[in-house]
Formats: structure tokens, C-alpha cells, sequence
């Protein structure tokens, strides 16, 4: 399919959502008055206002965004609530879609978006504003969701989160997938250079001007500032937009998808809302990727609930018109289970059950995971090699390459000499996930620091293996405190901590859990080099030898949070 062809059929899609609303439409769109609207230093920017039929005062819906190629489709989004009497307004932020200016990414949208939104609220027509967004167009709200004039009742913002370094870095690498991508595809200039090339290429730190053409500062920043305690994210813009939520008092719908990237930031961007915003807003999580798109295989999945278009106009519809205020919750689908729960609290509140790697094997020709830890010290190793990383397949954090997202088909146990699987026995009885997954490795590389990834998976009773949840961490990062580095000595035996992102899913009696160690997963993960220091500086990689113990006080385990 070629980008017309998916374009138009997202346009299908989003007219049928809108021809199911109960509210129906009460009079014709017309023409959409277009002005240069300008900011307080001058710049310019293009702004397209769809007022709706009637004499008002009306309510208002505006969304800010740095994607010309969307406009069709949020022309679309205009008509709809225009002809249902919202009047509806977007504008193209600096440098993007006919807007005056230098574009530059995050940098300018709390003042522009503060800009806007006080000359919407000076408008006699406007009863009541709502801000709407999807990915970047909900940072835009964010922006400036805690300097909102008075007019502004809520904010519907979806797959996005307000903890930057969360969706750029997991335990010092680099989310490729997502940003790297994205840079290429928003530098502001034409890349044609491949994308793979692009994401291995070392060092790193000179892709910008050796393969893309130009220099990319923001780029550089992001590449290089591993550390969350750096300057980059404690000072500007990133440390503004982390603080925004605790200052929130306006009703949020935050939406998150359990195979969205930026699913993790979103989390910390909820528990970090001020507790008046909590009282009415709403935090719901689906089955679904970063398109609002299905994206679990393998199980029964009647009840996503996932027409986002449907649901964003139902929000504003009873916030703005019928002035009813929501009951604060957090609504997530489990996964296996095919339903939707409400909770009240996050985190979760949820007992814990561990199992225990082992050196034992069992039929498929994986190891044992075990709910006893063995008494007696034992290790299995395998080879890294940088240059022959595992490709990601069943991923929590990729956008380029979507098709890899979500819960999907894994290969069988062992699939390859640098991955060592670990098998349950089968479980008598329903187990419900609902929680933060954790291991507890204890390894030893040959290298001064190195990676190690884990994936968490459900073997069906008839074998069909489908991934759960994943994450990678490193030896400098092995507390999983990202704030900095710590030393390795090649041999020495550590404590290694991954933490994986929430996650919601029923485990079916007769099911066994596999979980795969490695050392790479790419392209959602940059390839460690096993080198220490900055990934982006690395110039070259080395092959080493990996070992994970077992026994003893080596106890690694993996540890599931269990539904109270």
C-alpha cells in the first residue's frame, strides 16, 4: 500500500467513526477562514478556523501541530465537530505547513500555544475551549496545560507523556525506532539516506552531516545526554514540560496504548498530576500501537473499544456542552481477558510471584523456570556480537518500524546461539498480570560494559509463543538508576535490575511463561558496542562473552506483579 492509498483509507476509517456519533450533525461547514495569526515576537503562523453555523457563543476546539501531510485528515476532524456546532481551530507550528519562522522541535510550543490560546479566549463567539492532540500534537498541549486562560476546560491528549528522557532512554540506550526516525523524517530538510544505515552508523554522533546532510543540534543533544540528571533534561524545555502535570487543574483525558512508546512517559506523567486535575480526569490504556491500531495476536480481542474518535468527541461533547465533570479513574483493557477495568490508584496495588532461571532443561530444548531457586552455583554464557544484533520482533517502543509493535508470534525456544530461553511448567489456574514486571539477573560480561535484554512471553497450550513485555539494560546502568554511570570490572559477578513497563494480561490455565536473555534489540534499542561510555561516541564494537549465574546467592529470578 503507497502513502495515497493509506491515507485514504484513514480517512474512511475516521468519516465511519464520525457517522456513528449520536450527535448528528445540525447544519452545513463553511469555508474555513484562514489567517496569519501573529505571535508576540512577530512570527507569523498559519491558522485555519472552521466556525460552525449559528450565532454562539460556542464552545472551541484547538489543536497545534508540525505535520503538513496531516491536514487533510484533520481537515476532516474540523468538519465533523464543526457541523455538530464546535467551532474548530488548527494552526501549524513555526517553520511547518505555511507558518512563518525557523522550525525547531518542542522549543517554541509554550509560548506560541499560550499565544493562541489567549487570542481564541479574547473571542466573543467562544464560550469554552477544548485542546485536542495525538503524539506531538498532544505536546503542544502540554505546553502549556498548566497557563491556560480561563476559557479552557480540558485537554484530550493522547500517546504522549511529559517525562522526555522516559520515551528517549532505557538504562543509557538510545529508543532508535522512535527518534532516530523521527529526526530523519523532521529535520527540516529532505533525508534520504536508509534509515538501518542511518540507526547503525559509528560513531553516531556524525550521522547528521556524513549521511543526512546537515548538523542536527537538538539531535546531538538527544543523542548524547544519557544520563536523566544531565543539563539537557534538568534545565529548559524538557524540565519545564516535566514539571507542567503537578501545576495541572483542568480535567485531562490522558491516553496511552500498551504497545505506544511513549506509554512510559504517560505513566509518569499521571502519577505526577496535580490531585485537583486527578478528581476529574480520566487515564485509559488499550490493546493498541501508537495508531490506535490492534495490535495483539493470539488472543480474543472483541472488545478494544479503540474508535479514539469517537470517544475524544464524546469527551468534549459532555465536558463542554453538557458541562458534566468525569469521575477521576484509570480505565485499562487486560490483555487475555478480552475487558475493561477501572482503577483508582496508581501504581497498581498487586501481590508478587517469582520464578527462577535454572540450568536444568525441559522438552522444547529451553531451560528451566523454576519456582524454587537452585541451591547449586551454576552459569550458562553465550557470544555478543554488535554487528549480528536480534532484530525486534513483538516490540513496546517502535514507530518506524510498526509492524514489529505489539504481542506477536516468537520464534521457538533457542531460536538463535546468542539467546537463552526459560521455560514454566504449565500453570494449573488463570493468572492475572497487573503491574511493573521486574528481573533480577546476576551476569558477568568480558566486556567494560555491555547490554542484556529479557523478553517475557506466553506459551499457549498448543505452543503458539506470543511476547509480553521486554526491556534491555546495560552494566553501567544496572540499578536501574538512570541518573549516572557506575564502574564495571570485566568477570565481576553484579546484581543486574530490568523493569518493564506496565502491563495488564491474563494468563490462561494450561499456559507456561518463557522469557529470552540476550544482548540486543534493534532497531527498537540502539546495538551496544561493548564499549563504555556515551553509545553515540562509540567508533567501534568488540565480541564478547556473556554468562548468567544461577544458584546460591546468584538467585536471578524474574518477578510478576499478580491482581489482587
Amino acid at each position: 500500500m503507497d502513502e495515497n492509498e493509506w491515507l485514504e483509507e484513514v480517512q474512511q476509517y475516521i468519516k465511519q467513526q464520525y457517522a456513528s456519533l449520536e450527535v448528528k450533525p445540525i447544519g452545513e461547514v463553511q469555508e474555513p477562514e484562514e489567517i496569519m495569526l501573529a505571535m508576540d515576537d512577530g512570527v507569523r503562523l498559519r491558522t485555519v478556523v472552521y466556525n460552525p453555523p449559528g450565532n454562539g457563543p460556542f464552545p472551541a476546539i484547538l489543536t497545534r501541530t508540525c505535520y503538513p501531510a496531516m491536514e487533510s485528515i484533520i481537515r476532516i476532524q474540523s468538519e465533523e465537530y464543526c457541523k455538530r456546532g464546535f467551532m474548530f481551530v488548527y494552526q501549524f507550528c513555526r517553520g511547518t505547513g505555511g507558518s512563518e519562522g525557523n522550525w525547531e522541535p518542542n522549543i517554541n510550543e509554550r509560548n506560541d500555544g499560550k499565544n493562541t490560546l489567549d487570542w481564541i479566549n479574547s473571542l466573543n463567539e467562544v464560550e469554552s475551549i477544548g485542546y485536542i492532540g495525538n503524539s506531538y500534537l498532544a505536546l503542544t498541549g502540554w505546553a502549556v496545560a498548566d497557563i491556560v486562560p480561563d476559557k479552557v476546560k480540558t485537554m484530550y491528549l493522547t500517546h504522549y507523556g511529559t517525562d522526555r528522557f522516559t520515551s528517549a532512554y532505557k538504562n543509557g540506550l538510545f529508543r532508535q525506532d522512535v527518534l532516530t526516525s523521527w529526526a530523519m523524517d523532521n529535520a527540516g530538510f529532505p533525508v534520504k539516506a536508509d534509515y538501518i544505515d542511518s540507526a547503525k552508523y559509528r560513531p553516531h554522533i556524525n550521522v547528521d552531516e556524513e549521511m543526512w546532510g546537515a548538523r542536527l543540534d537538538w539531535y546531538r543533544s538527544w543523542i548524547t545526554s544519557t544520563n536523566r540528571d544531565d543539563s539537557y533534561w534538568r534545565e529548559g524545555f524538557w524540565r519545564v514540560l516535566a514539571d507542567i502535570p503537578k501545576k495541572v487543574t483542568i480535567p485531562i483525558y490522558l491516553g496511552g496504548g500498551w504497545y505506544d512508546h511513549h506509554l512510559g512517559s504517560a505513566f509518569k506523567t499521571w502519577q505526577n498530576l496535580s490531585q485537583k486535575a486527578k478528581e476529574h480526569s480520566v487515564f485509559r490504556i488499550g490493546a493498541w500501537n501508537h495508531g490506535f491500531m490492534p495490535c495483539v495476536q493470539g488472543v480474543k480481542a472483541e472488545n478494544l473499544d479503540n474508535a479514539d474518535e469517537v470517544n475524544a468527541f464524546n469527551w468534549f461533547y459532555n465536558l463542554l456542552v453538557q458541562k458534566e465533570l468525569p469521575d477521576g479513574e484509570v480505565k485499562i483493557y487486560k490483555i487475555g481477558a478480552d475487558l475493561w477495568q477501572s482503577k483508582r490508584e496508581y501504581p497498581f496495588q498487586n501481590g508478587q510471584l517469582e520464578y527462577f532461571f535454572s540450568t536444568d532443561k525441559c522438552d522444547e530444548g529451553a531451560y528451566v523456570l523454576q519456582r524454587n531457586a537452585p541451591e547449586k552455583k551454576d552459569q550458562l554464557h553465550y557470544i555478543y556480537d554488535p554487528a549480528h544484533p536480534v532484530l525486534s520482533h513483538g516490540a513496546e517502543s517502535m514507530m518506524r518500524t510498526m509492524n514489529e509493535v505489539g504481542s506477536l508470534p516468537q520464534p521457538e525456544c533457542g531460536w538463535r546461539e546468542d539467546v537463552l530461553s526459560f521455560v514454566s511448567p504449565p500453570l494449573e489456574t488463570d493468572l492475572d498480570i497487573l503491574g511493573n514486571i521486574k528481573l533480577q539477573l546476576y551476569v558477568s560480561s568480558e566486556a567494560k560494559d555491555t547490554a542484556f535484554t529479557a523478553k517475557v512471553m506466553e506459551i499457549h497450550e498448543d505452543g503458539r509463543t506470543y511476547n509480553i513485555r521486554g526491556s534491555i539494560g546495560t552494566l553501567a546502568y544496572r540499578q536501574n538508576d538512570e541518573s549516572s554511570r557506575l564502574p564495571y570490572e570485566p568477570g565481576d559477578i553484579v546484581e543486574l535490575h530490568l523493569d518493564m513497563w506496565d502491563i495488564s494480561w491474563r494468563l490462561k490455565a494450561g499456559s507456561r511463561l518463557r522469557v529470552d536473555i540476550s544482548s540486543s534489540d534493534f532497531p527498537q534499542y540502539s546495538i551496544h558496542s561493548n564499549q563504555e561510555g556515551i553509545w553515540s561516541l562509540q567508533e567501534s564494537t568488540k565480541i564478547v562473552n556473556q554468562t548468567l549465574h544461577f544458584g546460591g546467592n546468584c538467585k536471578s529470578r524474574l518477578i510478576l506483579p499478580i491482581e489482587r
